[in-house]
């Protein structure tokens, strides 16, 4: 077996010009096993930042849809509940659907809002504390 030093057994140098060949050849080999390797890696980084907005962007439709139902819900059954009290059977509760969509389409453009604007210096977007143009003062 080679000594990687380039000496031999007796102290003296040995000869370079084979052992630096090798050693240009397994430079180049390793140089090119790393750039595929690189690749490779910033090609599946690619792939999981795809990934990753494709579920961001499922997580926006899955809460516009429940800021939406819970609206109509919520004036359905303020509806109801007014219709069981006051006697007025079909129309609180036509009255609390009718606020309930209404109410669900504001808090999805309230939503939509808070997701489009910009956090600025590490807050939030609706974090409540009070920026120049939160309202909070």
């Amino acid at each position: 077996m080679g000594d990687p030093t380039g000496r031999n057994d007796d102290g003296g140098e040995g000869s370079g010009t084979g052992d630096e060949a090798d050693l240009s050849a397994r430079l180049r080999r390793l140089d090119t096993r790393l750039g595929d390797a690189r690749s490779r890696r910033d090609r599946d980084a690619r792939a999981g930042s795809r990934a990753a907005s494709d579920m961001s962007g499922l997580g926006k439709a899955l809460r516009f849809s429940a800021e939406f139902i819970a609206g109509v819900i919520a004036g359905a059954g303020v509806g109801w509940a007014l219709d069981q009290v006051a006697g007025t059977s079909p129309w609180g509760m036509i009255v609390g659907l009718v606020l309930g969509f209404c109410a669900g389409m504001l808090n999805i453009m309230r939503a939509a809002g808070e997701l489009n604007r910009k956090p600025r210096s590490g807050r939030s977007p609706g974090d409540g504390r009070g920026g120049p143009d939160d309202g909070n003062r």
